[in-house]
């Protein structure tokens, strides 16, 4: 496919909104609440913040400019970016593509899980105020083979229709509509959630730090956090970067980026904990929060149906645009790497997700018994992508524009040649690249192993 013949993001508004449904998945309303539930609070959210700011931006910044650069597909920028001979820096990209593939496999059960909910809480089936029948709603679920293989393929189609159409018609046009519909019914759960008697304790747990509970664990899960949070490492950024158009500011979109992510992930702290307090519950439960405190929570208040639904619905919103992103990267690649049109591109990525995710599906039924390392499918993909994959991906990147790309060749793409007047950050950018951020990842690697 010719550079000219690309789709891509038609407006400024469009890069914004797809790069954050891409940023913005189950792990802002399912796992940034649970772990700042089990890691303490306020300490922890200032924790990731530092984090973020410190390693996952930098890293996104140079992700997506180097997709931009390239204009081309993960594995493809880095064969063009790379001095000539470098052939291996493409294995980025294919790191990148294997990890998207593995996260889809598990991610997509996940969020089947979101969809079956979303009528469990419609029909009234999980309305109980007791955490362990929620806990007994959720395990016949996940137990149930047939269901579970038909919610993951739910959702697998919706994407995949949806990604078939491209990315101005396709991921551009869906995430224009659903992260600002996410923003609104989340703003209606806050502001539910906040007229609770007990709110106020509820909102001192998230932003009154107890530094006491601060401990190198904790530490360590926040850079994870701040790390995986952003889509970073997994080629969904080199891809998106290069649909952005030319003149697009690419420090000033991912900060907005970030921002709105960390938005999002507070108002759901927001409109979770002071419900959680507000009726008696555990903040620490981690992730069962959603799935089996959730339902208690919201049937003990008046209308809490209603409100159970929207929550439901707006979780299944925010994993829509992640897997969107994530669909891309391989999809791309087939595309430009082997001449298939996109639709065919799509369907054979579909296909090989449903196969790769059927034992992920069934890790706690049929398949339960296949495992490796005591690790059944649904985990092993996790721990492949999010601890292996990931962090060494990220490494890699961090090394690549530390040390071979270097400083005058980020100075000219992040300037937009010079346009923009921000050699001072771009500075900084390439001094975390190089050093804080490949140290940091490397903490988390070894953390993963289980090495630390």
């Amino acid at each position: 496919m010719a550079q000219s013949d690309r789709d891509g993001f038609t407006s400024a508004f469009g890069v914004l909104v797809a790069t954050l449904g891409s940023a913005v998945g189950l792990g802002n309303i399912w796992k940034f609440p649970s772990l700042t539930g089990a890691n303490g609070g306020a300490g922890f959210l200032l924790l990731y913040l530092a984090s973020t700011v410190l390693v996952g931006l930098p890293v996104m910044i140079v992700e997506t400019m180097l997709g931009r650069t390239a204009r081309a597909n993960a594995v493809t920028s880095f064969e063009t970016v790379a001095p000539d001979g470098q052939w291996w820096w493409k294995g980025i990209g294919w790191m990148g593509f294997a990890a998207s593939l593995f996260i889809l496999a598990f991610y997509s059960e996940v969020a089947g899980w979101v969809y079956a909910y979303i009528f469990k809480a419609m029909s009234g089936e999980i309305a109980t105020v007791d955490p362990k029948v929620a806990g007994r709603a959720f395990d016949g679920l996940v137990s149930d083979p047939v269901g579970s293989l038909t919610w993951q393929w739910v959702v697998l189609v919706l994407c995949g229709g949806i990604i078939m159409f491209g990315v101005s018609k396709g991921i551009e046009a869906v995430t224009r509509k659903l992260v600002p519909l996410l923003f609104i019914l989340l703003l209606v759960l806050c502001g539910r959630s906040l007229t609770l008697p007990g709110a106020t304790q509820g909102l001192a747990f998230l932003f009154s730090p107890d530094f006491s509970k601060i401990t190198p664990v904790v530490i360590m899960t926040a850079l994870g956090l701040a790390f995986f949070k952003l889509s970073l490492g997994m080629g969904t950024m080199l891809t998106y970067g290069s649909y952005f158009p030319d003149d697009q500011n690419i420090p000033a979109t991912t900060t907005r980026v970030m921002l709105a992510d960390l938005s999002v992930s507070l108002l759901a702290g927001i409109a979770i904990f002071p419900a959680v307090f507000a009726f008696g519950f555990e903040p620490a439960a981690g992730p069962s929060l959603v799935f089996m405190i959730i339902p208690a929570v919201f049937t003990s208040m008046p209308g809490g149906t209603v409100f159970m639904t929207i929550f439901f619905l707006l979780t299944a919103i925010a994993s829509i645009g992640a897997m969107l992103s994530l669909l891309e990267v391989p999809v791309a690649v087939l595309c430009e790497r082997y001449g298939m049109k996109r639709g065919t591109a799509s369907l054979c990525t579909i296909l090989a997700i449903a196969l790769l995710g059927l034992p992920a599906a069934l890790s706690h039924s049929a398949a339960a018994h296949l495992t490796l390392f005591g690790l059944n499918a649904f985990d092993l993909y996790d721990f492949l992508s999010s601890n292996v994959l990931m962090p060494v991906g990220g490494i890699l990147i961090c090394l690549f524009v530390g040390w071979v790309y270097g400083l005058p060749e980020l100075e000219r793409h992040l300037s937009n040649n010079g346009d923009l007047r921000n050699r001072p950050l771009i500075r900084g950018v390439f001094l975390l690249v190089r050093y804080i951020a490949p140290l940091s990842i490397a903490v988390i690697l070894l953390n993963g192993l289980k090495l630390l």
